[in-house]
């Protein structure tokens, strides 16, 4: 039997015995049940229940010239497959390229309200002159990520106006500060009060967070340098926080050439689709409608990874989509281009908002099992086999809308979606699930179909259904044809 069509306990069996999953991890995975009272209580304010996620595996994503087992938590039916299909062509056509930024910086940003250009300059000036004690400052406030080589790398100042009509920026200037050897002389503006409109003055802090995902890191310095830098400028800061969107040098990039020939379905050869998956490439970059489910493909593999292994989803999603409206128009996120050779070439470059120790990385059983399956040994490692489950989801939807269109596979699956959902339990899953394929797909159908199963059930067990009690007449009968009537 193929791995899909085993039963989960099956499917763990598997993982162990080709030493892709521990006999510890697999007794977890067999026996949990839910979080702790005292870790569910404790993670979050006012818990009163948990909520389950069904997690599934991708089977040997190849990255770099190595195969991954990535665990993803959805509740979307073919998500899982699809990443399988994606994986399994890439395969066949070698691996994933991907790389990672060798330093990973996350941006806090801490700004104070002006009253006027002068007022901003003023600011922007005695900050720029205590550049060494905000470093000093920096490293005191978080000193533990100094000895893995983090902490603060450099930092900048913006002077920022709200131009009218309102949301729109006009950023004055921008003066990197630190490291010393890097300063810009500070410059004043001409004609800045003709503009009108807010002025502020933004501190730009970048970090090195080490493997964390550094949300707190990154806090915790922007308020001890906010608290310390507001007695030099005489005022308060009105806000000091990370920023989740992500430097363009932060970003991941991952790529893939496919032969066509791995690419033909049953009813259209490779080089066909291949081509058609360049067109609907080249319809994101101009359609704003299908740029935007073209990037929910790629999020469906990377977001239910990064749920799986304890990461902020939030945080992830709005650094992608931030950097997909770079350039003031949203932009799909992957390319895919036939080249002279007449082989399909994709590439995915996008930020990455990760973690891989701390927080709830560590605090949930689950996550950290996850993040001991996929092998990653290091931040970097984990944003580049993100990216290449981005883009081979990303693969094996364009081939699916290429090919016979998404439907016909994702109704199969969400056939079983609407048994449950019905109220088929057990064995009666599959019987409506299977008896939905052909027909109306609907939750009502799927409620009569339930119905006649077990009405049918009932026939052959001589139950009444209602009260779970033998019919004197079914029990005499059992035996005789009537009974069997039916099988």
């Amino acid at each position: 039997m193929k791995f899909y069509q085993l039963s989960p306990e099956d499917r763990i069996k598997t993982l162990v015995g080709d030493d892709l999953l521990s006999p510890e991890d697999a007794s977890a995975l067999l026996t949990f049940r839910g979080l702790d009272d005292d870790i569910a209580n404790n993670l979050i304010e006012n818990q009163i229940g948990q909520f389950a996620l069904p997690m599934g595996i991708v089977r040997n994503l190849a990255v770099n010239g190595r195969n991954y087992q990535v665990l993803m938590a959805t509740e979307e039916p073919s998500v899982i497959a699809a990443a399988n299909n994606g994986a399994r062509i890439a395969r066949l056509n070698g691996f994933v390229v991907a790389s990672a930024p060798k330093r990973r910086l996350v941006t806090g940003e801490i700004v104070f309200g002006a009253d006027s250009d002068q007022d901003a300059d003023r600011i922007a000036q005695i900050l720029r002159l205590n550049q060494d004690k905000i470093k000093a400052i920096a490293d005191q406030a978080h000193p533990s990520i100094l000895s893995y080589g983090g902490g603060l790398v450099e930092w900048q100042i913006e002077c920022l106006r709200q131009a009218q009509p309102r949301g729109q920026v006009q950023v004055r200037e921008r003066v990197q500060t630190w490291p010393r050897e890097q300063a810009q002389p500070y410059e004043q503006i001409q004609g800045k009060s003709q503009l009108g409109g807010k002025y502020f003055v933004k501190l730009a802090l970048h970090i090195n967070t080490g493997d964390a995902m550094g949300a707190n890191i990154v806090n915790t310095i922007c308020e001890a340098v906010a608290s310390a830098s507001g007695s030099w400028v005489g005022r308060k800061a009105l806000v000091a926080i990370l920023t989740n969107r992500v430097d363009e040098s932060q970003t991941v990039k991952a790529s893939l050439e496919i032969n066509p020939k791995t690419l033909k379905t049953k009813d259209l050869d490779g080089p066909s689709l291949a081509r058609r998956i360049e067109k609907l490439s080249n319809l994101a970059f101009c359609d704003y409608d299908r740029a935007v489910t073209h990037n929910k493909g790629i999020m469906n593999g990377i977001t239910a990874s990064a749920l799986a292994t304890g990461n902020d989803t939030r945080a992830l999603e709005s650094a992608a989509h931030s950097y997909a409206a770079r350039e003031g128009v949203y932009r799909p996120l992957s390319e895919w281009t036939v080249n002279e050779k007449g082989n399909l070439e994709g590439r995915l470059h996008m930020p990455l908002s990760l973690g891989t120790v701390g927080g709830a990385t560590d605090s949930l059983p689950m996550a950290a099992l996850a993040k001991r399956v996929s092998g990653a040994k290091s931040v970097g490692q984990f944003q580049c086999l993100l990216a290449a489950l981005g883009l081979v989801q990303n693969l094996a939807a364009l081939r699916a809308l290429a090919g016979p269109g998404i439907q016909q596979g994702h109704m199969a699956l969400h056939a079983r979606s609407l048994a449950m959902a019905a109220g088929a339990q057990g064995a009666e899953i599959s019987l409506v699930s299977n008896r939905l394929q052909d027909g109306d797909k609907s939750l009502e159908r799927a409620k009569q179909i339930l119905e006649s199963v077990r009405a049918r059930k009932n026939t052959e067990t001589g139950e009444t259904g209602k009260t779970g009690k033998k019919s004197e007449k079914g029990e005499n009968n059992r035996n005789s044809e009537k009974g069997r009537k039916g099988e």
